[in-house]
């Protein structure tokens, strides 16, 4: 498809997310944004988007190499007064919309509730606490906090984000054998000695989406805080009706050395195998003696028209009868530019490292999967107060393979209000 066409699609997104922010407008026209002990507010954000890749193919290599997806997430608040509050983030998406999906033949619209919480907050003079309890994001990592189309100032996601990796939570391996590479991303995933028998693509090491739990915030002076209580792992998060929930702990912290340099770390640890695999557990053993670990680095700066921000995480997946289990290690940096008010430029570069597995007798001879490295780039312009033009080129390369079938170019229009709100007392 030319140049025209794609330009074609994305003007027809632009339409479509204007009818809708024109329907939502009128309804809530008279909604008057101000201060209140008790009050409602709905702040949305729609993006289109239109992706060139010759991921589109994966599957079928006669398919087109440009796809057209969308994204909105809604995000109702309700206030109840000096302290207590409850909060929701509802997205609606299309598929490809996300980039790791464009691999996948299969076109759908989902609804996902990523957030659904009740809140109290107290803040004093250099310090601050708050509890939520319901749906919560992961209070593992940085990205999570911002993963929002206005926020992320590029149109892909880090690696650990949206990436699947070679392991099952419902089927155990039989030993390294099972962990050969193949060269290609992505692959089904199937382990031969027990467990569930539907397919699967593997698992992404720490989810975007929300998990049930609890949660405590704090900050004194430089120094921030959270300790968060789950139903199920980040990197296998489950839900309440769900057969396979295992309580978990997640904490991070954070301390800013000055004005606009900050440096966190979190981590989290628990059980994320489910109960397909316990009746083929050593005896005497359970779920919560080969737990899922994750640690991860980040760091924050920004000086004028410069900012930067980047994460290292590694994260280890424990299974019976291997003496070197499953690890992966991640990393990336991205830099922002603002060359005037209304235009920045922006670079991520990222990496993807996995080990040698090890069972009671071999050790593999490969990694589990090949290493990757990405490299994004993007330019922003903002249209207006309320819209972002963003276009990007994303680089993805593999170890053993080459050619440019896994780059992605892309355009994503952000269109956001978030003024709807309503005063009640």
């Amino acid at each position: 498809m030319n140049g025209s066409n794609l330009v074609k699609k994305v003007l027809h997104l632009f339409r479509i997310g204007s009818l809708f922010l024109f329907l939502s407008s009128s309804y809530c026209l008279q909604l008057m944004a101000q201060e209140a002990d008790i009050g409602i507010a709905m702040p949305l954000t729609i993006t289109g988007e239109a992706l060139r890749t010759q991921r589109l193919r994966t599957e079928d290599p006669h398919a087109g190499t440009v796809a057209a997806a969308f994204r909105g997430v809604f995000s109702p608040t309700l206030k109840l007064g000096t302290n207590w509050f409850a909060y929701s983030a509802i997205q609606v998406s299309s598929t490809p919309f996300f980039y790791y999906d464009s691999y996948e033949p299969e076109r759908k619209v989902e609804t996902k509730v990523l957030q659904a919480f009740v809140g109290y907050s107290r803040t004093g003079e250099k310090r601050s606490i708050s509890l939520k309890a319901g749906k919560l994001t992961s209070a593992f990592g940085s990205f999570p906090l911002r993963y929002d189309d206005t926020a992320n100032w590029l149109l892909d996601q880090p690696l650990s984000y949206g990436s699947y990796l070679k392991i099952r939570p419902d089927q155990l391996p039989c030993g390294v054998g099972e962990f050969s590479s193949g060269g290609m991303y992505p692959a089904e995933v199937d382990f031969h000695c027990g467990g569930a028998e539907a397919e699967s693509y593997g698992i992404t090491p720490v989810t975007l989406y929300g998990l049930p739990g609890s949660e405590v915030d704090f900050s004194i002076h430089r120094l921030d805080g959270r300790v968060q209580i789950t139903n199920s792992s980040p990197a296998r998060p489950q839900s309440l009706l769900s057969h396979n929930q295992s309580a978990q702990w997640t904490a991070g912290a954070g301390y800013t050395i000055r004005q606009g340099f900050r440096i966190g770390f979190s981590t989290f640890r628990g059980p994320y195998l489910e109960s397909a695999v316990g009746p083929l557990l050593p005896d005497g053993k359970s779920a919560r003696d080969f737990p899922a670990t994750g640690t991860g680095v980040d760091v924050q700066w920004a000086r004028g028209r410069w900012s930067a921000r980047g994460e290292w995480q590694r994260f280890q997946f424990n299974f019976p009868f291997f003496k070197v289990s499953p690890a992966v290690a991640y990393g990336y940096v991205e830099i922002k530019a603002i060359i005037n008010p209304r235009l920045y430029g922006a670079i991520r570069s990222g990496y993807q490292a996995h080990n040698r597995v090890q069972d009671l007798s071999t050790r593999s001879t490969e990694t589990f999967l090949p290493n990757r490295q990405s490299y994004e780039c993007a330019v922003g312009y903002r249209l207006n107060r309320r819209q972002l033009l963003k276009v990007g080129y994303e680089w993805l390369r593999t170890q053993g393979t080459s050619g440019t079938g896994d780059n992605v170019f892309g355009i994503q229009l952000v269109t956001s209000i978030d003024s709807l709100s309503k005063a009640l007392k």
